[in-house]
């Protein structure tokens, strides 16, 4: 399928336990040296970044068939795709399907958010043959690992599913540690529109509500970070109150758990555990900017993670087109990491045309973003492309295209009667008299 072996690494790995623990050491992981050559960088200038926590390299010890990638707003901008059944659609096969299709058309990393079924056997499969970095949310297999309901769940239990995801071979875990019993009173108080749209959010809160105990994920912190630190496992800072709507974004919980997010940061850094911090969720054009700068001084140039920012809520079956719009604005202003929005997005699981176009429109977020970014390499396509349209070379047309396929597939079912031309402008393209006039030659039109 695609699967590929990791090589061994370039140092003993008793050397070190994670890839920020090796930087900081000066040691040159295999994984460090890939991420460079694949960033157009040299191992001397990515090793300080990792080794500061403003770039993560994703990979867990025991993903042996991972393609490294590095995550950091210097970088190109990466691309997460969310995938999983449910217990409405339950066909792993076909979540199978989506995932060799999603890494087939450049998705960098996949989540597994699956709400049904056997987890484990998905996810085991997942990291033992798929090349990208494989992400998790453990608070949603808690209740389909033990199979009991969310308020007879333990601190212990909770945390004994992190060590075996771990154990598994995930690369990154989602965990919403930023929320505490004061979180409750919040919400409650300050009458937000959309209240927890975060699923692993609510389930947490509804947790703490029901048992009246603390957030376990925030309360036993550094035994988490002990797990994440023998496995290399990345922490997702999750945010639990990201916006769901515009009139909450940028609100006091918003900002509040952000902050605590950026204190979370800092001991996960102490450990050498790497973090990435997710963001929001739906914001207003005009506000993008200025939370991806925020997320940076307040989490101290850790990789932001965003879900969009979605910048309308009213359109339901082209919320990848909402997304991809903010996720452009998020990224050229720091974001390093999207995470992908489908047509189904609020309505359905996405099928596998969903996941294209989910994936293509992020693609096309963060490549625009990169190129307004400067980052190394990143028009170079472009600039082919330019060169091809203007010799009118349709086979170098495809192969600088994103998608190729749709491109040959849209010209060839509306065929021009001249191979020199499409059927939009025919014989009186723009690039086709241009070419003939500065050549001295017969422009024929009629």
């Amino acid at each position: 399928m695609f699967t590929k072996k990791r090589g061994k690494v370039e140092n003993n790995m008793k050397e070190y336990a994670t890839q920020m623990e090796a930087a900081k050491k000066g040691i040159v992981t295999e994984e460090l040296k890939k991420v460079a050559e694949k960033e157009h960088m040299t191992t001397e200038e990515l090793m300080p970044l990792v080794a500061s926590g403003k770039v993560a390299v994703c990979a867990n010890k025991k993903h042996t068939c991972i393609d490294p990638q590095g995550v950091g707003s210097m970088l190109k901008t990466k691309i997460n795709v969310n995938l999983g059944v449910s217990r409405d659609c339950k066909d792993y096969n076909v979540e199978m399907e989506k995932v060799m299709a999603a890494v087939n058309m450049g998705a960098d990393a996949i989540m597994d958010l699956s709400s049904h079924g056997d987890t484990t056997e998905f996810r085991r499969k997942l990291t033992a043959e798929c090349p990208a970095m494989i992400g998790t949310v453990p608070v949603y297999d808690s209740v389909i690992h033990y199979q009991r309901d969310l308020n007879t769940l333990t601190a212990k239990d909770f945390i004994d599913v992190i060590r075996l995801h771990a154990e598994d071979g995930v690369d990154f875990v989602t965990l919403h540690c930023g929320i505490t019993r004061k979180t409750i009173e919040q919400i409650k108080k300050q009458g937000r529109k959309m209240n927890i749209v975060s699923r692993g959010g609510s389930l947490v809160f509804a947790w703490m509500t029901m048992t009246g105990e603390e957030n376990p994920f925030y309360e036993y912190y550094d035994e988490i970070l002990e797990i994440c630190r023998e496995y290399d496992v990345t922490i997702s800072l999750g945010d639990a109150c990201r916006p769901g709507c515009l009139a909450d974004a940028s609100d006091v919980c918003q900002i509040e758990e952000l902050v605590r997010l950026g204190e979370l940061t800092k001991r996960a850094w102490e450990k050498d555990v790497q973090v990435m911090v997710e963001g929001p969720g739906h914001m207003p054009m005009d506000q993008i900017a200025a939370n991806m700068k925020i997320q940076q001084s307040i989490c101290h140039g850790a990789p932001f993670y965003v879900l969009g920012p979605l910048v309308t809520d009213i359109a339901p079956g082209y919320d990848h087109i909402t997304s991809a719009i903010g996720g452009a604005i998020a990224a050229a202003s720091g974001a390093a990491f999207l995470c992908y929005v489908t047509p189904a997005e609020h309505l359905a699981l996405p099928n596998v045309e969903d996941v294209k176009q989910g994936i293509m429109a992020s693609k096309i977020a963060a490549h625009a973003a990169d190129i307004a970014k400067g980052v190394r390499g990143a028009m170079e396509m472009d600039n082919r492309m330019a060169d091809a349209r203007r010799t009118l070379d349709w086979e170098a047309q495809w192969a600088c295209a994103m998608d190729p396929e749709t491109a040959r597939r849209i010209r060839d079912e509306r065929a021009p009667e001249h191979d020199d031309t499409c059927s939009m402008c025919g014989k009186f393209c723009a690039v086709r008299s241009m070419n003939k006039a500065l050549n001295g030659e017969h422009i024929d039109i009629l």
